[in-house]
């Protein structure tokens, strides 16, 4: 069995595994980086965050055609989709993105050992390829195995029928009848990519609200506005299993009438991929499949480290990102950085939904004493221009030093204009901070300045 030595191993290639490869070279580490797929990116840019939001955009704009071109003085015929060249146009977007990950590698001397990697000591992977084993052997190695959808004992994958977001993204026509069980993030995002296009969604959630865990305002808000859409969304709603039948699945549902569907889509979120890669037997410490870490990432273990979705909390790849940044930069002896509380959260609906910091119930439940400030963009200028006016933005200031303890934005772009908010949280700014900060005009983000000066009780145009 061959076997190579590198400074540093990465032990999968996603946003957090490439990125943490791409810093390493970087800082002079010869590097390699351990993938089993046929491209690099990960489930973020080869089946997950890309292709999703190449959807979402396909069909926003078909959206957008059918029923706010009229607003416009537009006149045009029925718009159709191609349903085959919409995937084929993700599919291209997707490439792309992955060729560009590899581009990446070349330019930094990073080698793809391409094959399932197991850790065999806290020094040594087994790859296990095409072309056989190969053992790798590095002073530092980095795990970062990502995350699978979670499959539910009594709704198993069929992959055909009965599918995870994966087949979501492929779905060759548009379903009569589309279930989604799981209104969080994943469900109520391709749950819009299939309603746009014709599809009747009917979302079942187990919780009492769509979108658990985020600010209830801006929940309730955004439920009103999606049900709008034409969106059945049953809360409370607990799903006991479903059968086959020919091309349609019949869900069963605790206290209700069974439904019939086309597809059914499991999006009841993700869990850490751990399994069958020695992780264990090298001596690094899982709970429920997680992998423990300190607050360097260290496993403690050799020089094991650990990032992104395999040793939990908020499953993002902008997550993943920094902790495969941080993790480098303390195994090469530097200090690495993430500040959880100025991660943002985005939904891609539309409108989009983006959050960073403390919900409102999470500032009462802390015993914080909070003020809040809110801004419709029904009263921003050009948000009434693209008659787009849906939604608004909300801050939430500690009542007594003024500091901003979280901000949430339920409009147009709200994925774009969040990144202001995370700054402001980065840097510990103020609500005041953001008030005085000029914001160009005619502009959505103004309904950011509008909503910090809420929290003083002085907005102007509202």
């Amino acid at each position: 069995m061959a076997e190579d030595t590198f400074d540093l191993i990465v032990l999968g290639g996603g946003p957090g595994g490439y990125v943490a490869a791409i810093r390493a070279a970087q800082l002079g580490f010869k590097t390699a980086c351990v993938e089993k797929e046929s491209a690099l990116g990960g489930t973020c840019v080869r089946v997950g965050c890309i292709p999703s939001k190449a959807l979402l955009d396909s069909t926003e704009l078909f959206d957008q055609i059918r029923h706010k071109s009229k607003l416009h003085g537009i006149t045009v015929d029925e718009p159709t989709m191609d349903v085959a060249k919409m995937h084929a146009r993700k599919d291209a977007v997707v490439k792309a993105n992955t060729d560009g990950v590899a581009f990446l590698f070349k330019k930094n001397k990073i080698e793809w050992v391409r094959g399932f990697g197991r850790l065999t000591s806290p020094e040594t992977v087994e790859v296990q390829g095409e072309g056989g084993a190969r053992t790798l052997r590095a002073k530092h190695v980095i795990l970062a195995s990502g995350s699978v959808p979670v499959e539910l004992p009594f709704l198993k994958f069929d992959h055909e029928r009965i599918i995870d977001s994966t087949g979501a993204l492929t779905i060759p026509e548009v379903p009569g009848h589309l279930v989604v069980v799981g209104g969080g993030v994943i469900g109520m995002e391709l749950g819009s990519v299939w309603l746009r296009l014709g599809a009747k969604v009917t979302v079942l959630e187990m919780a009492p609200t769509i979108l658990p865990g985020m600010d209830a305002e801006i929940v309730r808000a955004a439920d009103r506005i999606f049900r709008k859409e034409g969106f059945e969304l049953r809360t409370g709603t607990r799903v006991t299993g479903a059968e086959r039948k020919g091309d349609k699945v019949v869900v069963s549902v605790d206290g209700q009438e069974p439904i019939e569907a086309d597809y059914v889509l499991v999006a009841v979120g993700r869990r850490a991929y751990t399994e069958g890669m020695g992780f264990e037997e090298a001596g690094v410490r899982l709970e429920r499949g997680v992998i423990q870490v300190d607050e360097h990432f260290h496993t403690g273990v050799g020089s094991v480290y650990a990032i992104g979705d395999a040793i939990g909390g908020r499953m993002l790849a902008h997550k993943a990102e920094e902790e495969g940044v941080a993790a480098v930069e303390f195994a090469a002896g530097n200090h690495g950085h993430i500040n959880y509380d100025a991660v943002a959260n985005v939904v891609y609906t539309w409108p989009e939904i983006a959050s960073v910091g403390m919900t409102e119930e999470e500032a009462k439940a802390a015993g914080r004493e909070y003020r809040v400030g809110k801004f419709p963009f029904q009263a921003n200028g050009r948000a009434r221009a693209m008659a787009e006016t849906d939604g608004m933005v909300k801050v939430i200031a500690d009542a007594k030093t003024d500091r901003l303890l979280g901000l949430h934005i339920l409009g147009p772009r709200a994925s774009d204009m969040i990144a202001e908010a995370a700054l402001a949280m980065e840097f510990h700014s103020s609500a005041e901070d953001i008030a005085m900060t000029v914001h160009a005009h005619p502009t959505l983000p103004e309904a950011v300045k509008e909503a910090a000066l809420a929290a003083g009780g002085r907005a102007i145009h509202i």
